[in-house]
């Protein structure tokens, strides 16, 4: 074999496919020591070893890889170790976070919050699945941000003590239902106890193993991992013309269809608020089946799983599953999860039949003597029923007990044996009914749960890719040969505890900004009124958007309109968008003892005084939601509305996106001399804000305070030019 001798040291490279012992044995064959070597890259199924400047070594040209692959191995490695380590800092911010709330403020200032609810007693509520419920209830109303999915701590008071964790079901006005792997601990039953919501670790790991997937993934599945690494470009697209299932599409829906299913690696639908984004997500997954593909449908919330599974139910063309514990699906789509598929199954029956004989085999089993640790006194089981086959005692042990000894491990032996068939014939109806199924639904998390491990996929179809942070996409990405991504990096980037820049760019962003991938932006609106529309329009969509014909108008409908000014004004219903100017008031904002939250008391209850009139004149509670970007003024409005027994949707920014509703209440909160307006500044948090409102949106601040600062200065520009659109309180 030719071998190179190099003034410089070159790096080199073994296929990472080899053991251990054959990677050493070919090192030493050419003199190499772990001393010559100064560090390791993996990555697209070779180890480059990277050699000391001193390091003269004469190595065959195919142990030298060229500058091309190199970099390809570097850039893979560096990737998966950046991400790695990011993860692990988002998982003990997150951890640190929950737990140092818990210890730096009472319970009830966290229920407050909407993280803790207190006072409850639990009851059984019976069996679903393998699953233990338990609902635990109180007389008054509880209001919180813990939903149906979260992860809960349940403790007797003191969370911090307890090491009991529940999936929550369902929350309802007066009771939260939970449920357990195990028969949950008989306090739970008990009174005084308490849910705090927490972290589920298991999606962190998830992530981090799928990172390693992606080191030595094998074609087609690579390209989409070049793609995101910039080691190759997207392939150019143009739309193709199809038979919509759907005839309400419009252009530019069509036209993201047509390009997705045309796409041959990397897609992106940008749908900005109300533009029937998973209209047109649900007519590409419905394509693509026509055409015989394997669909993965995902997204990073339940909520959007569920939003995608409701709508192609309704439509009735494809046959769903959707995967995922069953606490976290809706209730009303539970039947197409796949808990519900495998309890349907026939089979299911022999399953239940199977184990339960399986229980008598080891109650018969239990009768003999345990082989234990202190009974076998260095006996291996073999020795067990050999001696017992003999008839000798052995080191104190006498035969009996040694022959009872080599009964249970005989026993046990037919009892693992036989759950060994259980899970096969269990594994066998899971792989039926995902091998049957049109598209499979899942949050990205479950993607890397042990139920579709191996599984592939012709495309992945992926919601909200503009608010999850780039791992979590990367879940279903690495599944698919071809991946549509659909989302909006106008509105919240992904959340992010740890606060690191990097990981608060989704991926779906920095695809878009990428001139080479192919994207759509969907152009028609469906949610609000025009002038609702048009500032964020100007500010964020160049104006692009339109609002269709059947929203366009389309105004409050009041039973009456108060004669009292200013009510009258801020009400009327000819007037889309209003803004409330307390700057003539005494209305600053306050930071409360241990808070690192403002609050705003005059805004907050000019926030009351409003939603009162409008139930006062029929609009209902659920069709208004209130925004205000700080929690302790989410805190001060709950108390507000809880005291005048008003159910009003109370929530921050981020709580809001992605959901409607008739009526939007804004309180900005700031209010001060020195004109600091903090994370305000954000467009896009502004922009999610004001796009949240179908037909009414009243917005209330210090317009001294906010119009220091884009976008404010541009909002109170737009809004000089609305009739009416800027209405100024005075003291009495």
């Amino acid at each position: 074999m030719t071998t190179v001798a190099r003034k410089a040291p070159l790096p080199f490279i073994l296929p990472a496919g080899w053991d251990e012992r054959r990677r050493h044995k070919e090192l030493r064959r050419y003199k190499i020591k772990p001393s010559n070597i100064v560090r390791t890259y993996e990555g697209d199924g070779y180890i480059l070893y990277i050699p000391t400047k001193k390091s003269y070594l004469n190595l065959p040209h195919a142990m030298v890889p060229s500058r091309e692959l190199e970099h390809r191995i570097k850039t893979i490695h560096d990737y998966i170790s950046e991400y790695k380590a990011l993860i692990d800092a988002e998982r003990r911010a997150e951890m640190d976070m929950q737990l140092g709330e818990i210890r730096s403020i009472s319970g009830k200032e966290r229920e407050i919050y909407g993280r803790a609810i207190l006072g409850l007693k639990g009851k059984s509520a019976g069996r679903k699945f393998d699953l233990y419920l338990v609902r635990f209830g109180r007389d008054r109303k509880i209001d919180t941000e813990i939903s149906s999915g979260d992860i809960v701590l349940v403790s007797r008071g003191d969370p911090l003590r307890s090491d009991l964790s529940a999936t929550v079901m369902q929350v309802a006005r007066n009771f939260v239902e939970v449920a357990f792997l195990q028969k949950p601990p008989p306090w739970v039953k008990s009174g005084d106890i308490r849910l705090d919501l927490f972290v589920n670790d298991v999606t962190f790991k998830r992530m981090e193993n799928n990172l390693e997937r992606l080191r030595h993934i094998d074609p087609p599945f690579s390209v989409i991992r070049d793609i995101i690494l910039s080691l190759c470009t997207p392939s150019a697209v143009k739309a193709i013309t199809f038979e919509p299932l759907n005839g309400s599409l419009n252009d530019k829906q069509k036209e993201a269809v047509g390009k997705a299913l045309n796409s041959k690696d990397i897609c992106l639908i940008h749908g900005p608020p109300g533009t029937g984004k998973t209209t047109a997500i649900v007519e590409v997954i419905e394509q693509f089946v026509k055409r015989k593909e394997r669909v993965l449908a995902a997204a990073d919330s339940n909520v959007a799983v569920d939003n995608m599974l409701e709508k192609l139910v309704e439509n009735g063309r494809v046959e769903p599953v959707r995967i995922g514990h069953p606490a976290r699906i809706s209730e009303k789509l539970s039947k197409y999860s796949l808990m519900a598929r495998i309890e349907a199954d026939p089979r299911s029956l022999k399953v239940k039949e199977m184990l339960k004989s399986a229980q008598e085999m080891v109650e018969a089993r239990n009768r003999h003597s345990k082989p234990t640790q202190a009974r076998l006194r260095g006996m291996s089981k073999e020795r067990v029923k050999s001696l017992a086959a003999t008839g000798r005692s052995y080191r104190g042990v006498d035969i009996k007990t040694i022959q009872s000894m080599a009964q249970w491990i005989k026993e046990d032996e037919k009892v693992e044996r036989f759950f060994g068939a259980i899970r096969e014939l269990e594994a066998s109806i899971v792989r039926d009914i995902l091998e049957k199924a049109d598209v499979i639904l899942s949050t990205n998390g479950m993607i890397g749960s042990e139920i579709l491990e191996e599984m592939t996929f012709g495309v992945a179809i992926i919601d909200e890719a503009s608010q999850q942070i780039e791992p979590s996409t990367l879940l279903p990405m690495m599944r698919a040969s071809r991946v549509v991504l659909a989302g909006d990096h106008k509105q919240l980037p992904p959340t992010v505890v740890s606060d690191l820049d990097i990981l608060k760019k989704s991926l779906f962003e920095r695809l878009i900004q990428m001139s080479e991938a192919s994207r759509t932006m969907l152009e028609v609106q469906y949610r609000m009124h025009e002038k609702i529309m048009d500032f964020p329009n100007k500010m964020m969509y160049e104006g692009l958007l339109k609002a269709d014909v059947s929203v366009a108008s389309r105004t409050l409908d009041l039973a009456q309109i108060p004669e009292n000014e200013p009510l009258e004004s801020i009400l009327q219903p000819i007037r889309p968008v209003v803004f409330v100017d307390t700057s003539m008031l005494d209305a600053d904002e306050t930071l409360p003892p241990r808070s690192t939250s403002y609050e705003n008391t005059i805004e907050a209850e000019w926030v009351l005084q409003i939603a009162k009139e409008l139930i006062k004149n029929g609009i209902k509670e659920e069709e208004i939601g209130i925004i205000t970007p700080y929690l302790s003024q989410v805190k001060r409005i709950r108390l507000m509305l809880e005291r005048e027994n008003i159910g009003c949707e109370v929530k921050s920014v981020d709580g809001f996106q992605g959901r409607e509703k008739e009526v939007i209440i804004i309180s900005f909160v700031r209010s001060n001399i020195a004109k600091e307006i903090g994370f305000l500044k954000d467009r896009r948090r502004l922009n999610v804000a004001m796009t949240r409102a179908k037909t009414k949106l009243i917005m209330i601040g210090n317009r001294a305070t906010l119009e220091a600062h884009d976008p404010f200065d541009r909002l109170f520009d737009w809004l000089c030019t609305q009739k009416g659109g800027l209405i100024r309180l005075f003291n009495d």
